[in-house]
């Protein structure tokens, strides 16, 4: 019985499960009432963390979703003006707004979000910390490298290492 993969059969794995994993994000379809609106994956990511953490403060959210406390207090502003959440004074500091999901959306949203929740926790469940640890920073270090400053150099050389070709 095989005890790993090689960076190359890794990486060729990764490259086919990929795109059936974005192809499967893609069909679940939002709620109805969410349908209209324009949710890009930060909205996502801010409600994936008041659903599954609960409510709190736009600047526990930007430290969460690691933007600027200006940018998620728009998002807040949006989502609060197309019924999605909430704010409301805190009772310990009424200067300080705590952000929600809306009761009669908190339903749907958690019936849309909650099968992928269920799906990493499958999928997670049966590893060590350590192991999880290991695929969370794999994620972050492929997010990081894709979503950064401009990498076609890397990119061509990394492909021509793996394919044998020119990108």
């Amino acid at each position: 019985m095989p005890t790993g993969l090689s960076i190359e059969d890794a990486t060729r794995a990764l490259l086919l499960l990929g795109p059936r994993l974005v192809g499967r994000a893609k069909r679940m379809p939002p709620p109805d009432e969410l349908r209209d609106l324009a949710l890009g994956p930060r909205h996502l990511s801010m409600l994936s963390y008041l659903l599954f953490d609960g409510p709190m403060t736009v600047n526990g959210l930007a430290a969460r979703l690691e933007l600027a406390p200006t940018t998620v207090s728009l998002m807040v502003g949006e989502l609060s003006r197309n019924g999605i959440v909430e704010r409301r004074e805190d009772d310990d500091d009424r200067r300080r707004r705590i952000v929600s999901i809306a009761p009669d959306r908190r339903g749907a949203i958690r019936a849309w979000l909650g099968r992928g929740a269920a799906a990493w926790h499958h999928a997670l469940e049966p590893l060590t910390p350590a192991q999880r640890l290991a695929v969370v920073d794999t994620l972050r270090r492929y997010d990081e490298f894709t979503g950064g400053a401009d990498q076609r150099d890397e990119v061509a050389d990394l492909a021509h290492g793996l394919t044998g070709r020119s990108v």
